[in-house]
């Protein structure tokens, strides 16, 4: 969905994510609630750029004015919902009382926001083609964004002395990226991506290790 030399959908998002950046222009922002919701109920492939602009009750010229083609406003509505993605996990893994309790949440909470959000997961299950092959065929631009942003995370806890100055965040990050990337890509027969107890028995079991620098205790 985008040029093959620009920063990637996530890295814009995230971007976003961090800087605060928000949609200032009312317009606009009415334009994309339209297409969120056209998209949403007839998917990307069956909507046009009239059916946006006759949902958000302005002319086409004005949808076109502000998004020169449907690519670039499924862009701009795709990356929104990534960067309130990326909002939604900092304020979930609040919620925690110690790093290990964060990964837990934070795995539990990035599979549901993401599974659950009537965009993202209805393209990841319904039309894969638009929205996955963004994801994975960009020379890992993609997951180097979400591992930057988990990796930053762990070095948090690092500073506040929740996790040991050892530990490689960024291969830990990378990881716990991997593993989420393939329960959202590749359905699972034996995991339930639906039970949020089981989620968090698997990270318990599988990821919270991790915090644990190579050749520590167990």
């Amino acid at each position: 969905m985008a040029p093959p030399d620009s920063e990637s959908l996530l890295e814009r998002a995230y971007s976003d994510a961090v800087e605060r950046v928000d949609d200032t222009d009312e317009t606009r922002a009415r334009i994309l609630d339209a297409a969120y919701d056209q998209f949403c109920r007839m998917g990307i492939r069956r909507s046009t750029m009239e059916d946006v602009a006759r949902h958000a009750k302005v002319s086409r010229i004005t949808v076109y004015r502000r998004f020169a083609t449907k690519d670039v406003l499924v862009e701009h509505v795709v990356r929104r919902e990534f960067r309130r993605y990326f909002d939604q996990f900092l304020i979930d893994i609040e919620q925690a009382d110690t790093a290990a309790d964060r990964v837990i949440l934070g795995f539990v909470s990035s599979l549901r926001a993401i599974r659950n959000n009537p965009l993202i997961g209805g393209l990841i299950a319904a039309e894969p083609d638009l929205l996955v092959p963004s994801m994975t065929s960009d020379g890992g631009r993609t997951l180097a964004t979400v591992r930057q942003f988990v990796a930053g995370q762990l070095r948090r806890e690092q500073h506040a002395g929740n996790v040991s100055g050892d530990l490689d965040t960024d291969l830990v990050a990378e990881l716990m990226v991997r593993v989420s990337a393939s329960f959202l890509a590749i359905p699972s027969l034996i995991i339930d991506l639906d039970d949020d107890d089981q989620l968090a028995a698997v990270a318990r079991q599988f990821l919270v290790p991790m915090l644990r620098p190579t050749g520590s205790p167990g």
